[in-house]
Formats: structure tokens, C-alpha cells, sequence
């Protein structure tokens, strides 16, 4: 591996909001080192940009260290850019080649309204997880952590499922903009453990419905989902959320006076 600087062009998405049509804009950077961060290089972008009276490029970031999930970057035509199993932000510039055109884009999709160039709304995930991404339970006083017995592949599956960071991936990569693998993760952490098990089948429920009335599309279980995801979760979570959900759909129409 090389250890000179390279000198990049980067092809990037600027939009001023959602109701304003955006471009791609051409900016060169140099003296870029390839153990530099995808976003490390951004920010010498921007940096450049303010010396030059220029408005900086907008993109979101937090924690640096793929735990957030706010560094939602669509990169050569994939979510995240090359390589599997990590966020934007653990990117670094050693995947790319010195003279490389590399295109900067926002996840695209009904549910992720833009905000400004590259920082999308993601707003949707929070509707989804308020409708049903929590346990319900009597406050008082605390109990031992282990008052609750799980066997271990149940808490195997619910914290593989608890591993999603909600960064959107999923619905960036599926050709629906469905978000189905972020809400069956939700779901599987929950309804896998003893303490989601009474509100399981509503959770699943009131949680599809959040999705769609946030304009995520449907899955067809095409994969492209888990192929794009940072932490790997699974498709099976979408098979265990499709169960439960028709199961309380059936219920629900069994119960109802519409007839």
C-alpha cells in the first residue's frame, strides 16, 4: 500500500432542500493521505471550500466510530461506499487509488427527505420505533439484571437484530426504498425476549403500518437489503416480522364489526 498523498476528484450533491432541485458539483482535492477517514477527507474539502468564500458541503456525523449511523453517504453507487460490514465513517481513503473521480451522494428515497446536499431526514425511523420499538412496563424499583432467565439462543437473535443502528443503509440500496430490514430488527429484539412478548404481535403491527405511513416502500425480497447493511443483519428478521404481523392482521379481522 502506498503511502503517498493522493489527489482526488470528487463529484458531489449539493441541493439547497428538498424543494429545490440539486446538481452535482467538481471539486479537486489534494494532499489527501490514504489512512485519512472518508469523512476526514470531507472536512479538507470544506476546509478548502471556506478559504475559497464557499459554502461547505453539508453531511451528517457523530460519533466517527460506526455506532451512530448518521454518516449516510451514498458512494460510487453504494450505500456507504467499497467494502462490506462498515459504516461511511470507517471508510478510509486506502480504498480508493491516487487520480480517482469518486461521486458523492444522499440516500435517495420518499421516506429521507433531503435537508441540504448530502444530510437527509431521517425523521421516518423515529415514527416507526415511537409506534412500537419500546417495552412497556410498571416503573418502580429496579430489578436484578438477571431476575429474567434467557436462554441463550433467544438472546443470541435478539442482539444480533439489536445491532441495527438505524443508519438506513437498506432502504438506500432496495429499489423500493423499503426500510423492512430496519423495522424486523426492531421487531426481533424485541418480540425475541421475554419482556416484548405480550405486546409482540401489536409491536409488529403498529410498527409495519408507521412504515408505510412514512413512505417506505414494500419488500420483495430481493437482498439487496442485507447486502448493503454495516452490521449484517439478517433477511430472516423479515420472515419472523411478516409472521407476526399477518398474524395480528387476522386477528384484528376476526375481531372487527366491519362485517
Amino acid at each position: 500500500m502506498s503511502a503517498e498523498a493522493y489527489s482526488l476528484t470528487l463529484r458531489i450533491w449539493r441541493q439547497p432542500s428538498v424543494n429545490i432541485a440539486g446538481s452535482f458539483e467538481t471539486h479537486q482535492v489534494s494532499d489527501i493521505s490514504p489512512h485519512m477517514s472518508f469523512l476526514e477527507m470531507l472536512d479538507v474539502l470544506n476546509n478548502k471550500l471556506e478559504g475559497e468564500g464557499k459554502e461547505p458541503v453539508t453531511f451528517e456525523s457523530d460519533c466517527r466510530e460506526g455506532i451512530c449511523g448518521s454518516c449516510n453517504l451514498f458512494i460510487n453507487g453504494k450505500p456507504h461506499g467499497p467494502g462490506d460490514g462498515m459504516t461511511t465513517c470507517q471508510l478510509h481513503m486506502r480504498s480508493f487509488n491516487d487520480g480517482d473521480t469518486i461521486t458523492i451522494e444522499p440516500w435517495r428515497a420518499t421516506g429521507f427527505p433531503i435537508i441540504k446536499d448530502l444530510m437527509v431526514d431521517r425523521s421516518g425511523f423515529d415514527d416507526i420505533i415511537q409506534a412500537g420499538g419500546y417495552v412497556s412496563v410498571r416503573t418502580g424499583v429496579k430489578v436484578d439484571a438477571n431476575s429474567t432467565p434467557i436462554p441463550l439462543p433467544q438472546a443470541e437473535v435478539a442482539m444480533d437484530a439489536a445491532a441495527c443502528i438505524g443508519c438506513g443503509a437498506c432502504v438506500a440500496a432496495c429499489k423500493n426504498a423499503s426500510a423492512m430490514l430496519f423495522v424486523s430488527a426492531k421487531v426481533v429484539h424485541l418480540n425475541t425476549l421475554p419482556q416484548g412478548k405480550p405486546e409482540r404481535l401489536e409491536r409488529a403491527y403498529n410498527m409495519v403500518q408507521a412504515h408505510d405511513a412514512a413512505g417506505f416502500g414494500n419488500c420483495t425480497n430481493e437482498g439487496e437489503c442485507e447486502a448493503a447493511c454495516p452490521k449484517q443483519i439478517k433477511m430472516t428478521n423479515i420472515a419472523a416480522l411478516n409472521r407476526d404481523f399477518l398474524i395480528q392482521r387476522v386477528k384484528s379481522c376476526f375481531s372487527c364489526d366491519c362485517s
